[in-house]
């Protein structure tokens, strides 16, 4: 699937370096660790389904947030990462196609009367999402009225929502579906105020690389590697993106 000169592009270590994102609980996107402290989920499958095929070892970093990751990738201290696509990230990075869809809405904590995306967008709300994401960007444009808290896990915006020092937390649909047992009362709310894909992404002006994952990301949609690692994951009803 590959020839030399797109592998010493792709991994000029000799090593395919690849960012994962760890969160508490998983999502399409967040991978979590096992009690061994092992990374897990479905980017942890893509990245050694890549390794596999191109036969070159596999060296996981871990971050905190996509953030983390973009900076990562985009400064080639990552050679391949998966992250939600927006504007700002396409400026740093080059991205290929999403494995998968998501949408961001908010989740409010026990004892909220909102009900609304738009009552968020109000003097006075306080909104809270993991620093320097497209959640958080579009989270901002949405609601340019309410004040926007910068945290920089998903970690810590769970003891914020759990204290109630907030009125809106802001994240994607999937991963809220695995925090609301973590925290009693809490709602997410209807709609959303983005949606996109979660793309790969190389460092820019790696040609070769680029065009290798994107093959190889298509070749994991073929053979199924994308749907597994979904269901794997806990989420079946995540459809893999076209």
């Amino acid at each position: 699937m590959t020839i030399p000169d797109d592998l010493k592009e792709l991994a000029p270590t000799g090593r395919l370096r690849g960012g994962v994102v760890i969160a508490p609980a998983a999502s399409a996107f967040f991978a979590i660790k096992d009690d061994k402290g092992a990374p897990s989920g479905v980017t942890v499958d893509l990245l050694r389904f890549f390794a596999d095929q191109t036969k070159l070892p596999l060296d996981l970093v871990l971050y905190d947030n996509s953030g983390q990751v973009t900076d990562a990738v985009a400064n080639g201290t990552c050679d391949v990462g998966f992250m939600p696509q927006d504007a700002s990230r396409a400026a740093r990075v080059a991205f290929g196609p999403p494995y998968s869809m998501i949408e961001s809405t908010y989740l409010v904590p026990a004892g909220s009367t909102v009900q609304r995306i738009d009552e968020i967008n109000a003097q006075g709300k306080r909104i809270v999402a993991i620093a320097n994401t497209t959640t958080m960007r579009a989270a901002r444009r949405a609601c340019p009225n309410a004040s926007l808290r910068e945290v920089p896990s998903v970690d810590e915006m769970l003891a914020l929502a759990a204290a109630g020092e907030g009125d809106a937390f802001a994240l994607s649909k999937d991963a809220f579906a695995t925090i609301l047992p973590k925290l009693p009362g809490a709602r997410v709310l209807p709609g959303n105020f983005q949606e996109t894909g979660i793309g790969v992404a190389v460092p820019p002006g790696r040609p070769r690389a680029l065009a290798a994952v994107t093959a190889l990301l298509a070749e994991a949609k073929r053979a199924g590697i994308v749907r597994r690692a979904l269901d794997a994951a806990g989420f079946k009803d995540t459809e893999v993106a076209p």
